[in-house]
């Protein structure tokens, strides 16, 4: 479904609304500030088909805000009738109103805007002699010259009630509103040009361009370069945009932005989606940064909620959260080792098949669910097993018959307890060989520092590992396959946990007990006000029991319980691969080493460890001369 700013049929009449349309329309538009003004009156220059507009502010638009376009323009008849509340060209009926596509529809944004301020609205349509301006204090037209299109002037906002003029922020606040709400319709529009005036100075202009291009104009390179394209079509749903790499998140949510149909909206529940994407890649409060447009039948989604239109209501909400979440992880998934720009060569073919034996992983997983008591196969083995041979000779990156994901340590969680010494690692280290003619994206291994990072040298130059954050990824992405959504096991506590509980969370306990005990918890209402953990996860022995049911619990409260099993489970996986990981000063041998870097081109999301902190940095060889003043 794409989205055009050319209407698809001709320019309909103005006219006033049905008393029964009127009554299911949402509550009028308030004008809290110049930027709602600015949206309201952009909306209307898209709807018209403008192909350019202009945005004129003077003092950050409580002075003056001016909006002209191109658009098809007004008919003189109906320049009056502009100015009526609930009255527009856009529905005529309730069942366009359940189908909106159009922007505004309510009729009511003029109107709004007029009570609050002084308002001219100057308008031309083709094959009119001239314009015609309205005042809309006095109801007076008089002739005027302007090509065809619209102009609406605003000035003196609040004049008229000075006790809201008092809680408008200074000008340079109210300008960066103003622009930010140029800045939403621009990255939903690429196919208009956007110009913004401040003082008769020009302080942003997007020219019509490719949606890649504007989303680059207005969010910056920077955001590009830090980010992944996210493409997803399921059914009726189509999601596109740009997902940023965990690395470039930041401490505000200034760089989210989400559009349904064109419209730009804040819904939490495509918010909690998205941020259950990140869930296992960010680190700590950070947020995320990104662009999304997601398009789906009118019919499917209401947009007729809030009075600022800012939010909506679906008719399958678990359904957008779910693609929404699956989109944007697939396209966080892949490391940047397996970037094909950020390598010499052309490895393209070697990252496809390492992406692919990953995705064949997760997809077989259901088939093949080791319990417990039944640890997988590669479970025991050290920690890389690889031949050297193996990883020197071979560059098609399949992975060899001795797998290399196993540890001694995890053995506990499984119940084995025969952990006997490691070998001493004072043998004489491999001979170093040249790199092959397509090296690996994340170099050949070189040395350890401390027993904590390992050193690599690739085509780029230096490669750092953390080597216990790599490892606890590796570990706890073979589990996530492995497990599945198999049960948790349990074991029971001596003697019941009891905390104080509220009403919600003990209806939750009582409607959520089967889904609980998957998760390898017990718990039972021990009155109208307190529970009672009976069980608990036996992988977590020792942990916070109550603040782990608490968790859990608020999230079968709030979404759906299949979501909230899978996050509890994988918080549950996540623990056991930080304690199964490759601890810090163990000594591995080079072919270790390598085997490491081999699992972690191979495995998903390997960017970040399981709490969100980055495995590995490169170092090029040009920040290396910086550092060392070469070349100068």
């Amino acid at each position: 479904m794409e989205f055009s700013s050319t209407p698809a049929a001709l320019r309909r009449s103005i006219r006033e609304l049905p008393d029964e349309l009127v009554s299911q329309i949402a509550a009028g538009e308030v004008v809290e500030r110049p930027a709602s003004v600015v949206r309201e009156l952009v909306d209307n220059a898209i709807d018209a088909g403008a192909s350019q507009i202009q945005l004129k502010l003077i003092a950050g638009g409580v002075r003056g805000i001016t909006v002209e376009d191109d658009g098809l323009g007004i008919p003189l008849e109906e320049l009056p009738l502009a100015l009526k509340r609930h009255a527009t060209s856009k529905i005529a009926n309730l069942g366009e109103l359940e189908s909106v596509l159009t922007m505004g529809f309510r009729g009511e944004a003029l109107a709004a805007i007029a009570s609050v301020s002084e308002m001219s609205l100057s308008s031309r349509c083709e094959g009119a002699a001239h314009a015609h301006r309205l005042d809309a204090r006095t109801g007076e037209l008089q002739p005027a010259a302007r090509s065809q299109g619209t102009s609406v002037e605003v000035r003196e906002l609040f004049f008229s009630t000075p006790a809201r003029r008092k809680f408008l922020k200074t000008d340079a606040t109210e300008l960066a509103h103003c622009l930010e709400a140029l800045r939403r319709h621009a990255l939903a529009r690429p196919g208009v040009g956007f110009a913004a005036w401040h003082e008769g100075k020009l302080v942003e202009q997007w020219r019509i361009a490719s949606a890649e291009q504007r989303q680059a104009d207005v969010l910056g390179a920077e955001f590009i370069a830090a980010s992944r394209p996210v493409h997803s079509v399921t059914g009726p749903v189509r999601i596109h945009g740009r997902a940023g790499l965990p690395e470039a998140a930041r401490s505000r949510t200034d760089m989210q932005y989400v559009y349904v149909n064109g419209r730009f909206v804040r819904d939490k529940l495509i918010a909690h989606g998205i941020r259950a994407a990140y869930e296992d890649v960010l680190h700590g409060q950070r947020q995320p940064c990104y662009v999304l447009f997601i398009e789906i039948d009118p019919d499917r989604v209401d947009v007729n909620v809030h009075p600022t239109k800012i939010e909506v209501r679906f008719r399958d909400g678990r359904e957008i959260h779910q693609q929404v979440r699956y989109a944007v992880q697939d396209a966080l998934a892949p490391s940047r080792s397996a970037d094909p720009l950020a390598l010499e060569g052309d490895p393209g073919s070697a990252v496809a098949a390492a992406v692919a034996e990953a995705q064949a992983l997760s997809a077989g997983a259901a088939g093949n669910r080791p319990s417990p008591g039944n640890p997988p196969a590669w479970f025991g083995q050290t920690v890389v097993a690889e031949p050297a041979a193996a990883y020197r000779a071979n560059n098609s990156w399949q992975r060899p018959n001795q797998t290399s994901l196993g540890l001694a340590e995890v053995a506990i969680l499984y119940g084995q307890t025969d952990l006997s010494p490691r070998p001493e690692r004072n043998a004489p280290a491999a001979a170093v060989t040249p790199l092959p003619e397509h090296d690996w994206p994340l170099g050949r291994a070189i040395a350890q520092i401390q027993g904590v990072y390992v050193l690599a040298e690739n085509s780029q130059g230096l490669v750092i590992v953390d080597m216990h954050a790599a490892h606890e990824r590796v570990v706890y992405e073979r589990l996530k396959t492995d497990f599945g959504a198999a049960a948790i096991e349990s074991q029971p506590l001596l003697i019941p946990i009891t905390f104080a509980a509220t009403a919600q969370e003990i209806a939750t306990a009582e409607a959520q007990g089967e889904a609980l005990l998957k998760l390898g918890l017990d718990v039972a209402p021990l009155s109208s006000k307190a529970l009672a953990v009976r069980a608990s996860p036996a992988a977590l022995a020792g942990g916070d029991v109550v603040e782990l049911t608490r968790s859990v619990l608020a999230e079968l409260g709030a979404f759906d319980a299949s979501h909230a099993i899978e996050r509890a489970q994988h918080d549950i996986l996540a623990t056991m691969a930080c304690h199964g990981a490759v601890r810090a000063n163990r000594q591995l041998t080079l072919e270790e080493m390598n085997g490491l870097l081999r699992d972690m081109e191979r495995t998903l999301r390997s960017d970040q460890c399981n709490h969100g902190r980055p495995t590995w940095r490169q170092l090029t060889m040009r920040e290396l001369d910086g550092l060392f003043l070469r070349g100068r």
